[in-house]
This record gives structure tokens, sequence and C-alpha cells, in this order.
């Protein structure tokens, strides 16, 4: 049997959706971009929303837009996809890492606190997997230091804080739409805010600079972000259904949890009774004993597609030759890193693929205890 890491969630609707827009000949900048913002904004309940290209390039826009610049800090996660930090790096200003909660995998407030200088002018805060931050926790120090917060809820798109909604809680956030999340659009992000002057400049950076109606006018510098037709027409229907396909994806997690719940070797996700989780990917933690690396190899000979998620941040080959980062900086993060283990997950994951990944999982673990 193969078993694939992930995959999207497709049906005829979604195939028609593009079809129609490519028999209409327009291609960019057409109705359906306006119908998919007002769509996501009217979902996660935000003023406006702004459609990119990728979720990496709606973090850029909303430093961009914050005024974010050389000789400024941002306080962040190391335990993240890269794309994160290096936003914060794009416009010239200091990534400041601290160490996440052995818990939720989030980053911790009690480190935040610590980390704070009179050069520090936002927390972005990373919904690692699906489930929120401590966003009372660190909306209270935002408040106290007067610190933008970005939230990047790029993995959690429905996920709840005290039945508030990831997104909702910063000055700005970014969800993404790359094939393997929750819901997609092949390539694609949208920022969330109820800030009118990010919204605007936002809008501007992401289409060259354009803030008129003048195709040729540019009022600043920008870039291509833009998100074509088609995927907004998938996105709109993936929209609409999206409450569906986080039920199924919570009812994979289940059964997974069922089944590895009995193995001792396994440390599964835990989930804060704060928060409702939007199940983005299927993380467990191998314990300590166990080569990682040996267990994904026989689960691939076995046909089962793993990955390490996530490497640290901060032992990235470039962050460690530019930006000064070693090994001993972050232990949690770095002691979860060598653990993690990702597995096949999607919204129609069978039964049977399931009870095979976990039976393969333990034989994977039996032969590789050092």
């Amino acid at each position: 049997m193969k078993v694939r890491l992930s995959k999207p969630h497709i049906d005829k609707k979604d195939i028609d959706a593009v079809v129609e827009v490519l028999k209409s000949g327009t291609l960019s900048l057409g109705p359906k971009l306006q119908e998919f913002k007002t769509a996501f904004a009217k979902y996660i309940g935000t003023k406006h929303a702004v459609a990119v290209n990728s979720g990496t390039s709606g973090l850029h826009l909303i430093v961009k837009s914050m005024g974010i610049k050389k000789g400024d800090e941002v306080i962040t996660t190391p335990f993240s996809f890269v794309a994160s930090s290096n936003a914060i790096l794009f416009e010239g200003a200091k990534v400041v890492f601290v160490d996440i909660e052995k818990t939720t995998y989030n980053i911790d407030p009690k480190e935040i606190e610590k980390a704070i200088t009179p050069k520090t002018k936002a927390i972005l805060v990373v919904h690692v997997f699906g489930q929120t931050a401590d966003m009372t926790a660190i909306m209270k120090i935002a408040k106290k230091h007067n610190l933008k917060v970005i939230e990047d809820a790029c993995e959690a798109i429905g996920a709840l804080h005290k039945g508030k909604k990831a997104g909702t809680f910063g000055d700005a956030a970014v969800f993404a739409f790359y094939p393997n999340k929750q819901m997609t659009t092949g390539e694609g992000g949208m920022i969330v805010t109820n800030d009118e002057n990010i919204a605007t400049l936002s809008k501007s950076y992401k289409n060259q600079g354009r803030d008129t109606m003048a195709w040729l006018g540019h009022s600043r510098i920008g870039y291509n972000y833009r998100l074509d037709e088609m995927s907004c027409a998938l996105g709109i229907q993936q929209l609409k259904k999206i409450n569906k396909i986080l039920k199924m994806r919570e009812a994979v997690a289940k059964k997974y949890i069922k089944i590895l719940g009995k193995n001792k070797d396994v440390i599964l996700p835990t989930v804060l009774k704060t928060n409702k989780e939007s199940w983005f990917v299927f993380v467990i933690q191998l314990k300590d004993g166990i080569n990682r690396q040996g267990v994904i190899e026989y689960m691939k000979e076995k046909g089962i597609a793993t990955n390490i998620y996530f490497p640290a941040i901060h032992l990235q080959e470039f962050y460690k030759r530019d930006h000064g980062f070693k090994e001993g900086h972050f232990p949690i993060t770095e002691a979860i890193s060598k653990r993690t283990l990702a597995l096949p997950f999607f919204s129609e994951l069978t039964q049977k693929e399931i009870n095979y990944v976990c039976k393969t999982l333990t034989e994977a673990i039996k032969l590789n205890k050092k």
C-alpha cells in the first residue's frame, strides 16, 4: 500500500469553478478576486481581506505595511516554517527568537517578555500545526509594551482560542492555501485585518505599488504578489465547505489518537482545553532512544510518506552563518525538532490507510530503538 503525506480535498464543483474562469477569458484582477476576499473576511470576522499569491507574501506585506525596518526587532518562534522569520529579514529588521512551550510547540509568552528591548516593534506569533498560541497572554504583553502583533495563521484556519478565531487577535494576520493546507487555492494566501492603513498599503504593495485606477501609476515600490482568478475561484468553493473539511480532518486525527494512544514510544499532540484545533498536520514525537531517520526510511520502504516537522529555523545554515545562531540557544525547540515526525494526513485518509500507517510505525520503532 502507498500512502502519501498530504492531499488536497478537491471535488467536481472546485474543478468546474476553475474551468468557468478559464472559459471567461478574465484570468486576473476580475470578479472572483473581490468575491473571494469578501467571503473570506466574513468567515474570519475582519473588516478587510487582501488576497496574495502566498502566505509568505502576506507576511512580508504586513511587516512592510507596519513600517518595520532596519534597526527594528521582531520577536518570533524558531519552531515554524522558515517563511515566518524570513518575512522579517526581507525588510532588514532583526529576528529575535524565543523558545517554545513543550506541550503546544507554540511560542512561550514568558520568554517573549524577557526578550523585549527598546528596539522591539512587534511580535510575530505562529499558530503551529493549527493550534493557537496563548493569545490572551500575548495580547496583554503587547498592550503593556505598545507592540504590534502579527498572527501567522497560515496553518490555523478555523482554529479557536477561548471561542475566538485565529487571525482576529492581532493587528493583522495571514492565512495560506498551499495544497497541504486545510483548504487550497494551489498557491495563495490572505491577509486579514481591521486596520485600514495596513489593508490599503498591502493592496498597493502587492500590485506593483499602485493605489490609483491608473494602471501605470505607481505611488511606491511594490511587488507582483497578486492572486489570479482561477485560484480565487477555487478558494471560493473551498471556503464554502471549510467546516466540512475541518470536521473530516478532525475525525482522521481522532482515529490516529485512538490507535497510537496505546503506543508507549509515541508522544501525541496536546490540544489545550482553551483551544479548538484546526488540524493541519498530524505530528507525533518519538521518545528518546529511537532512531528517527531509520523510522522514516523504513516507512518509505513500505510506501508511506513521512516528514520532519519542523527543523529548528535558527539551525538552518544561513541563520547560523549570517545571524550568529547556534545549537544550544533554544533547547526546547531543538529537543522537540529532533523527535517530531509528521504522518500521512488529509481529509480523505481511510481507516485502512490509518491502520497500515500505525502498524508500520510500530514495526519501524521496534527496529530502530537504540
